[in-house]
């Protein structure tokens, strides 16, 4: 039986994962920072770890004993940045990473699939964005940057490594549980202006994609973990009201949510026409190819 171990499995995508693996006869097990997870009295293969992985500990004993390492740690970025908060978003994903990569034993055959984001590209407007774009400058895109650094280090010591710079993840939980109230309430729309790209992926899409990166064991490197049919933040919010039968009319506009957000509104307003041309290449076929059928499943 193979071991999986997935970092930050009390999220929302770590607690898909977890139960993906599970009902394909893996053994997982989950770290984070919670004392308990409901996993552990559900599941006999379930283990639950509790623990500050910005920390080197006992924790790192259990890398050394999984065949695939799924690091999905990340303070959540949508929450006000003050000076603090900012270094806990480094940090959670910067030294998570090295402590995990630190205690990768060299010439092991295991496999990491770590996380990073879009955000590593910056604002890129119009641009068409694969894989080998350079990145950005902001503080995401630095933050993407070494985090991505950390988890690459991993090939030194002999393993596989496959970096998911994920889009903005749908699904019953996640961004989506922030964006629907508005307009239940009638007061939904578009971010700022509408026209900058709104990269996305379904999470089903994101499930599979992962287990079909795992399952292939030969790939490796970079992929961009969006939807094939990618959309601009008007018409998003179109799509969302049509999936919840409301209108979508009432923008936000910029000013606003620079005043509400701070910095964080540069990351909300930005622009990234991602493409996920190494899954489509690699062979994935996408369960949600357009964001009218993701959001129609979802609701």
């Amino acid at each position: 039986m193979k071991k999986i171990l997935i970092t930050g499995a009390s999220g929302f995508i770590g607690k898909r994962l977890s139960l993906l693996f599970l009902s394909k006869g893996y053994h997982v097990t989950g770290i984070g920072t919670s004392q308990n997870h409901s996993f552990s009295q559900e599941f006999l293969e379930f283990e639950w770890i509790s623990a500050d992985t910005t920390r080197k500990g006992r924790w790192q004993n259990h890398v050394r004993e999984s065949d695939i390492i799924i690091n999905l740690t990340g303070r959540n970025i949508f929450q006000y940045w003050t000076k603090k908060y900012k270094q806990a978003i480094y940090d959670s994903r910067i030294l998570t990473t090295r402590h995990i990569v630190e205690a990768i034993d060299k010439g092991k055959p295991q496999k990491l699939l770590t996380t990073s984001a879009v955000g590593i590209y910056g604002d890129r407007k119009d641009e068409l964005i694969t894989e080998q774009e350079k990145p950005g400058t902001d503080f995401l895109a630095q933050v993407c940057t070494d985090w991505e650094k950390e988890g690459l280090a991993a090939k030194q010591k002999g393993i596989k490594v496959a970096v998911m710079r994920f889009g903005v993840v749908l699904g019953n939980e996640g961004a989506l549980s922030l964006m629907v109230p508005a307009f239940k309430l009638f007061a939904g729309g578009p971010l700022g202006s509408g026209r900058q790209w709104f990269p996305w992926i379904h999470i089903k899409d994101l499930e599979k994609a992962v287990e079909h990166i795992i399952e292939n064991e030969d790939l490796e490197g970079i992929f961009n973990f969006t939807g094939p049919t990618l959309v601009r933040q008007k018409q998003f919010a179109k799509s969302l009201g049509r999936a919840l039968k409301r209108p979508a009319f009432l923008p936000a506009p910029s000013f606003m949510i620079k005043t509400i957000m701070g910095e964080l509104s540069g990351a909300l307003l930005q622009s990234q026409r991602a493409v996920p041309k190494h899954l489509m290449d690699s062979g994935y076929s996408f369960l949600f190819p357009d964001i009218d059928s993701a959001l129609n499943d979802i609701f």
